[in-house]
């Protein structure tokens, strides 16, 4: 008679313990800081993330001051509602030299920064990746549905960013982006506003793997293309899967981009099931005379369909929450807390 007596009382306990942790939100820590000079919570980034409540009762920010954080930074899916602030996204700068072939690494852990949780945000932070011209190596490894840069730089060479997550979507807003080969590239749906995607060398700026069935994949608004000089010959996308999807919309591309636009990777069946799209572009870069054949020009109608509202429409994702997170573009203005 006393085991039935026990696992009420377990069970019982472990409601009550349930409850207590979802009632009481004031009892977690929603504002952290670092700062490498030792005046935060912490002097390095990931030791912030890992004080954080993981699925936190309140939205979480973590503070990082000036200061060059030369850590392999994860933040995992259960790390949701976290907004990372810098001081200033040239100076803020965290950065590692991961790459494929060094040791057991390949390109998906590769990465200086990966974030996982859902609803993330960045402001102001530089993400580098400085091992070099050694192959794919990733400055930020992105798998976050929901997730928002804002004033950020990436710094790499192949694959510089990875926007992973098939039904992720994702924005990035005034950043600048460099790299050689493919440093665009995955699957998630991914919008850059008024960015700057620099290359540093005669190759592909773009490899979307567009999941089958999705509409959009990346969305290019705004941007301005520009290279390093002698670079005169660089595709804007070539297709890492075979559905593919990139559009440049309104963008000024310099002449550093190839008369024939996008490359089908060797495989003339990924043009036929590639969605390759331009519409208004300028700059010597966006002349469409030789353009290749299977690549689209958007008319007025199609164009006005790429918008952030119809693109994030909550397109292949479970994740309604926040319908309107892509609006809320507005910067902050850095403000270090008082140390309690």
């Amino acid at each position: 008679m006393k085991q039935p007596a026990l696992f009420i009382a377990i069970v019982l306990a472990s409601i009550t313990f349930s409850y207590a942790q979802t009632a009481n939100p004031q009892q977690y820590k929603y504002v952290f800081t670092v700062a490498k000079d030792g005046s935060g919570d912490y002097k390095y980034i990931q030791d912030a993330i890992d004080a954080m409540r993981v699925y936190p009762l309140a939205p979480i920010t973590l503070y990082i001051k000036n200061g060059v954080y030369n850590e392999k930074i994860d933040l995992p899916a259960t790390n949701t509602d976290v907004t990372f602030i810098g001081e200033s996204a040239e100076k803020t700068i965290i950065v590692f030299n991961d790459y494929s072939g060094r040791g057991k690494l390949n390109t998906f852990n590769s990465f200086t920064a990966k974030i996982s949780g859902n609803r993330f945000r960045a402001e102001n932070i530089t993400f580098s990746n400085a091992a070099g011209a050694v192959g794919q190596a990733v400055a930020l490894h992105v798998e976050s549905d929901q997730a928002i840069f804002v004033n950020c730089r990436f710094l790499g060479n192949q694959d510089t960013i990875f926007t992973g997550g098939e039904t992720a979507r994702q924005l990035f807003v005034n950043c600048y982006i460099e790299g050689t080969t493919d440093f665009i590239f995955g699957p998630a749906t991914a919008v850059f506003q008024n960015c700057e995607i620099h290359s540093k060398t005669n190759s592909f700026v773009t490899a979307a793997s567009t999941t089958q069935g999705k509409k959009f994949g990346y969305v290019f608004m705004d941007c301005r293309l520009t290279a390093d000089s002698g670079v005169n010959k660089v595709y804007l996308g070539r297709p890492w899967r075979a559905n593919a999807k990139t559009v440049f919309i309104r963008c000024t591309m310099d002449k550093h981009i190839t008369p024939e636009g996008w490359n089908n990777w060797s495989n003339p069946a990924n043009e036929q099931t590639t969605f390759y799209a331009e519409y208004k572009n300028s700059g010597p870069g966006a002349d469409i005379t030789n353009r290749v054949k299977w690549g689209h020009q958007l008319t007025e109608k199609e164009a006005a369909g790429y918008s952030l509202t119809t693109i994030f429409n909550n397109e292949g994702s479970a994740l309604p929450v926040n319908p309107k997170w892509y609006q809320e573009q507005t910067m902050r203005a850095f403000q270090w807390p008082e140390k309690r």
